[in-house]
């Protein structure tokens, strides 16, 4: 586990840490004495640990900003007193203060809250240095658990997420994720202005193939017909299986007319060579595929266009199958299908 340290604080304080991180190679460490650099590198590469230099300007203020940031929850900020009123008034006070004081800093956003030692005593009591490192050290230790629990429950979801969102059967992209996906890439070709476009496609007559060979046999199909399509896109377009024998392809950037000349691609290079189940199968098979393209007035879910391509995939079965229709070309004055 490659340790990272970041410090928000002087050169001086940073001289103060313990041998065992300053010279360890196992730990990154990088310090910053500005506030806004530091909120830049932490949101551009958040550390494991933050160690904060209370005297340091706006260093409560940095405290405060990360427990308020629910993606950085897991970031172990330990706080190191060392204002010297604070110093001060700690020592005329008894244990109650104290602990009202360690109190406060943790309220203000500090995971952990450690009095600084003064020169002083790091001048003349050598054992209370080495006591003072390791309460450091042990807190350390606390932030570094934390972040690696952290880094395997991560690791862990994305596995999850990975099979929860892929289909089973032929190993791509399922509803689920088409259904995340999909408001992604409409927020992001509106907020570029760009085109996008989507096409619904299903296999001609895929019961007869279930009825005539078994269910078996139309997995194989699926698998099959899937692999081809994969292989048969734009690096930029982004298939999924929507149901049964049902696909939707994502076409990113892409306007209604590229639109139509991918399905059409796509329904040329499957009924043009049949699908080899085994040695003794081989089944020649159509698609229908309906196309639609992103308009202003569709909803962010996607929805509305979904609605549109499956209203040209019903029109392109009902003009006979093995076709693609456009809904910008069907609902002209006169329907136009490519085939």
């Amino acid at each position: 586990m490659n340790i990272s340290i970041l410090v928000f604080g002087s050169d001086k304080f940073v001289a103060k840490l313990p041998d065992q991180i300053l010279n360890a190679t196992a730990f990154s460490l990088e310090v910053i004495a500005d506030f806004h650099q530091a909120i830049s590198q932490i949101q551009i590469s958040p550390p494991d640990v933050i160690f904060v230099q209370a005297s340091l300007d706006r260093s409560i203020e940095l405290c405060s900003w990360l427990k308020n940031q629910s993606q950085l929850s897991w970031l172990y900020c330990i706080l190191f007193e060392d204002r010297s009123y604070q110093l001060a008034a700690k020592n005329k006070q008894d244990l109650g203060g104290e602990w009202e004081m360690t109190a406060t800093a943790l309220r203000q956003g500090a995971d952990a809250y450690i009095w600084h030692l003064s020169d002083e005593i790091i001048d003349n009591r050598p054992a209370s240095l080495a006591a003072h490192h390791q309460v450091i050290l042990a807190q350390l230790s606390v932030g570094l658990r934390k972040a690696q629990k952290y880094r395997e429950l991560m690791r862990t979801n994305d596995l999850l997420s990975a099979i929860a969102l892929a289909d089973s059967l032929t190993e791509i992209s399922n509803r689920r994720a088409m259904e995340w996906d999909l408001p992604r890439q409409i927020k992001k070709a509106r907020t570029q202005g760009m085109p996008l476009s989507l096409i619904i496609l299903d296999i001609d007559y895929f019961k007869k193939v279930n009825d005539t060979y078994g269910h078996l046999v139309g997995d194989r199909l699926l698998q099959l017909l899937s692999y081809r399509l994969r292989h048969n896109l734009r690096s930029k377009d982004t298939p999924f299986r929507y149901g049964g024998e049902e696909f939707v392809v994502v076409l990113t950037n892409t306007t209604g007319e590229e639109a139509m000349i991918v399905a059409d691609r796509l329904n040329r290079i499957v009924a043009e060579q049949p699908f080899a189940i085994n040695e003794e199968v081989v089944i020649p098979i159509t698609i229908s595929l309906g196309v639609a393209s992103l308009q202003a007035d569709d909803d962010g879910k996607g929805y509305s266009l979904l609605n549109r391509a499956d209203q040209c995939l019903l029109n392109a079965k009902a003009l006979g199958r093995n076709q693609a229709v456009s809904w910008e070309y069907s609902h002209s004055p006169h329907l136009k299908v490519v085939s």
